[in-house]
């Protein structure tokens, strides 16, 4: 089975934020030859009848999300609504390991995010007939807050997401790629939307592509010491993911893959969600009261962050006239940008 997602860029709209998009050697041909695809098991749970979804929707597993601690996966059940429109019931917690409350009881807005990258490979999986052992790439992301008050007794329990898929091609039977829009309401209230894109290949392509950086998914990265958990926002100095740079401005990228969130499979790259923390954790700790709760964000992928070479995480804080912060984070490797984000502290009219 394919490790998760990977997350390479393109651009993502939403509210007022967008991310722009690069051409990038490395990624994944929708296209690529039908001799590199295979036709494995692909993942469908029993529905227990004959063929159409049950009144109460299908189940979201472990294998579908590619999450197999139950603590990890948010997506419970979905509902085929429409061609490419969907239903999925999601359970937030009000406490977890890793997506913690923020201070003052504000639910952690990269839910939003986890929650888009869980429900797009399960429907790319159930719904549009993605083998078991393809690999994923996502191409951007973006989310933003409908609101200011994205507490935990608005924003946890049971929420319903919205989907909306378009752009989808297909190569034959599987899908090879489409754009999610995911709008997020709890007893009717709009809390947030989101948007991305993704593209699906074979495990034979996948392998063609990474080539001799296959085996590092075996070969442990150097773990660095990070920086105070309070400059950016954690408890738990193991979920930080940034180290002080010894180049000057900015830092380094800190990988710890025995952290049971962020590195829940073996990978011979670094998790997109690493990077998502990463802009996070910087943007936090560019905030002079150390406090930065991230309303809006657009992250753009442009190629694979490797495991074992340093990555450098530089960010700029901006104020506007109206007093809405924004911050802008980029990855930089081997003097290539691995990621670009911009964040915002302030909820958007979502369109």
């Amino acid at each position: 089975m394919s490790e998760g997602i990977s997350f390479i860029a393109e651009r993502a709209d939403i509210g007022t934020s967008s991310a722009v998009r690069t051409v990038m050697a490395q990624a994944p041909d929708p296209a690529a030859p039908p001799e590199d695809q295979t036709d494995p098991l692909v993942l469908v749970p029993e529905s227990g009848d004959t063929g159409q979804p049950p009144a109460l929707g299908r189940r979201a597993t472990g294998e579908l999300v590619h999450r197999l601690d139950a603590d990890d996966a948010f997506p419970v059940e979905w509902t085929k609504l429409a061609d490419h429109r969907y239903l999925i019931a999601a359970d937030w917690p009000a406490g977890h390991r890793f997506f913690a409350p923020l201070p003052g009881g504000v639910q952690d807005p990269l839910l939003v995010t986890e929650t888009m990258r869980q429900t797009a490979m399960m429907l790319a999986h159930a719904e549009y007939g993605v083998p078991a052992d393809h690999h994923f790439v996502m191409w951007d992301m973006s989310y933003a807050l409908a609101t200011a008050g994205f507490g935990l007794a608005d924003a946890s329990g049971r929420i319903d997401v919205l989907v909306e898929c378009s752009e989808v091609q297909m190569r034959a039977r599987s899908l090879a790629g489409m754009r999610v829009r995911l709008t997020f309401e709890r007893g009717g209230r709009l809390l947030a939307a989101s948007t991305g894109s993704l593209s699906a290949t074979s495990a034979r392509a996948y392998r063609r592509l990474r080539g001799d950086k296959m085996p590092d998914a075996a070969a442990p990265a150097p773990l660095l010491d990070g920086i105070p958990a309070q400059r950016v926002g954690r408890r738990d100095p193991r979920d930080v993911v940034l180290a002080p740079s010894e180049e000057g401005p900015g830092w380094r990228l800190r990988l710890d893959t025995a952290n049971p969130t962020l590195f829940a499979r073996a990978n011979d790259h670094v998790p997109g969600m690493v990077l998502l923390e990463a802009a996070r954790q910087a943007a936090v700790a560019l905030a002079p009261d150390g406090r930065f709760v991230p309303a809006s964000l657009a992250i753009a992928f442009h190629r694979y962050a490797e495991l074992n070479e340093p990555c450098l995480v530089l960010a700029r804080r901006e104020t506007s006239r109206e007093g809405d912060v924004s911050v802008h984070v980029e990855g930089v490797q081997s003097g290539e940008p691995v990621f670009t984000a911009t964040l915002g502290d302030s909820p958007q009219a979502v369109r």
